[in-house]
């Protein structure tokens, strides 16, 4: 299996420009919150407890990325709650306005990725690579801790391997 240090240093081949690094700090959560909308239908209760496909899919991505990571995968798991609480509250409206929000989030995060890739020069990671759709939201997570001066091991490690790559 692949390291965090492995996935990441894959994903950010791809993303080198800022500008494009900008976007996907915005895209990528709409992408996220719009699958988590749609997936919270359908839904249902079970001893009290909501459950959905969306809880499903983030359980098994908190998981994963929980193996790669502790301490990033721990603030996964607390932003993909929000999500799917954010979807639960969604699927409780009606079917037009959580339609409108799931496909609409959607829409415009996958417009805001391509505006980044436009800029990168560069197709997105997830075409070489489907990980990169469940390694999109950790690298943003990644590159927020980066740019709050955390894990400088990790960032240095990624940037040793990406010119190292860039040499061959």
């Amino acid at each position: 299996m692949k390291t965090l240090t492995d996935h990441l240093t894959q994903y950010a081949a791809y993303h080198r420009d800022q500008r494009n690094i900008i976007t996907h700090f915005i895209g990528i959560p709409l992408i996220v919150v719009a699958v988590a909308i749609l997936l919270s239908r359908p839904n249902l209760m079970i001893n009290g407890l909501w459950v959905s496909p969306a809880m499903a899919v983030a359980i098994v991505a908190a998981l994963f990325y929980l193996k790669l990571d502790r301490a990033l995968g721990a603030c996964m798991a607390l932003l993909l709650a929000l999500c799917v609480w954010l979807g639960m509250y969604c699927a409780q409206l009606s079917t037009g306005a959580w339609l409108g929000w799931g496909i609409g989030s959607f829409i415009v995060g996958w417009i805001i990725q391509f505006i980044g890739h436009y800029y990168e020069g560069r197709k997105p990671a997830f075409v070489d690579d489907i990980m990169g759709l469940a390694i999109g939201p950790l690298f943003v997570v990644a590159e927020l801790a980066f740019l709050c001066g955390l894990r400088k091991p990790l960032q240095e490690e990624i940037e040793k391997r990406l010119s190292t790559q860039s040499r061959k």
